[in-house]
């Protein structure tokens, strides 16, 4: 079977909660790791997959009685506070550089914990819900500041019929170092020569124009608040605050939307070596289905960490992160659960 046709049939698994109806924390053979009487890690990062890292964390405190105090900082946070140690684990939706993982003498293995989709979402009253349609030659120009006005005739000819106002456009990014920033301006960088010679792809990059907002939850207030505003968020809020996601055309020439199932599609070609770091971006991926701004989000682990009891804690959160049940959260808040051979290879990387 076609490495995509089988994602989509793990999918619908995942969907119709196949695989046992074990309890939150409980191991393949229904054991579960000991409750440890009120064990607390702290993790700091990504705002990316907060609204899932708060769900799952709570499950497994319930499981478990294992507490995990969650920053959601902005993936540049949980890189610096993992560097300087003030953080159990990090989280990133923007892998560490070379020169960062020299930092701590290569001590630190990216997990992968999920997958999500990057929305392009806007506020245009006259427009309300309408979904727009976009390329990735045209966003950048828009975020360089070369398309300006809603009604300008590239935005009209993706949009046929679409009675565009002509106020101007107002771009919102992000302010802090965001591994959502990573994700698009990697995808812009891929799509686009003039955006990747000027501005190129960084958790923080200097922004020819716009508004600056503090996390997703920050752009997505900016953009709720600011009518003829466009920036960019993870999927859920949008969703969650009843804003539009606009269509995107892929690799392929194809118009497509952010869901779990053009997230999957993208996922489904990457190709991880036996040797991965994990650290691999599968935007603007191959194939008719493949959202353009889809990423994986890692936690960021200590390879070898002096404290053992420390260790074994989080190797047993990320086992039981990776069990069907704890997947299935990631599908209800619009993120798309790991392809098995990703889940099959972190399993691998965290084994004794």
């Amino acid at each position: 079977m076609p490495d995509t046709a089988r994602y989509f049939a793990y999918l619908m698994v995942l969907a119709l909660g196949c695989g046992g109806d074990r309890s939150p924390g409980s191991g393949a053979d229904g054991s579960g790791p000991a409750r440890s009487g009120g064990t607390l890690l702290t993790g700091a990062g990504a705002t990316f997959p907060a609204p899932l890292y708060s769900k799952w964390f709570d499950a497994y405190a319930k499981a478990t009685g294992v507490r995990i105090n969650y920053q959601s900082i902005g993936s540049g946070g949980g890189i610096r506070q993992f560097i300087e140690g003030t953080v159990d684990f990090g989280a990133t939706d923007g892998p560490m550089t070379d020169e960062q993982i020299a930092a701590v003498k290569g001590n630190v293995i990216h997990l992968p914990t999920v997958l999500g989709a990057v929305s392009v979402t806007y506020n245009l009253p006259t427009l309300g819900k309408t979904e727009l349609n976009f390329d990735g030659r045209l966003l950048a120009d828009i975020f360089l500041g070369r398309v300006t006005r809603w009604n300008d005739g590239r935005i009209a000819a993706l949009n046929p019929g679409v009675a565009l106002p002509g106020e101007d456009l107002i771009v919102v990014h992000r302010s802090d170092g965001s591994g959502t920033t990573f994700i698009f301006t990697d995808f812009l960088s891929k799509v686009s020569p003039p955006w990747k010679g000027q501005v190129g792809r960084a958790t923080s990059v200097n922004w020819p124009i716009g508004l600056g907002g503090k996390g997703n939850e920050g752009v997505t207030q900016q953009i709720k608040q600011s009518p003829g505003s466009i920036g960019y968020v993870e999927l859920i809020y949008a969703i969650s605050n009843g804003l539009p996601s606009a269509k995107l055309r892929n690799s392929a020439g194809v118009l497509v939307q952010p869901t779990l199932k053009s997230v999957a599609a993208a996922a489904a070609g990457a190709e991880l070596p036996p040797t991965t770091d994990f650290r691999v971006t599968i935007t603007n991926a191959p194939g008719a289905d493949s959202y353009p701004i889809s990423s994986f989000t890692w936690l960021l682990i200590r390879k070898e960490d002096p404290d053992p009891a420390r260790a074994k804690t989080i190797h047993a959160f990320v086992a039981w992160m990776l069990e069907p049940a704890a997947q299935r959260m990631a599908a209800d808040l619009h993120y798309a659960p790991l392809p098995v051979k990703v889940i099959e290879m972190v399993q691998k990387a965290i084994a004794p």
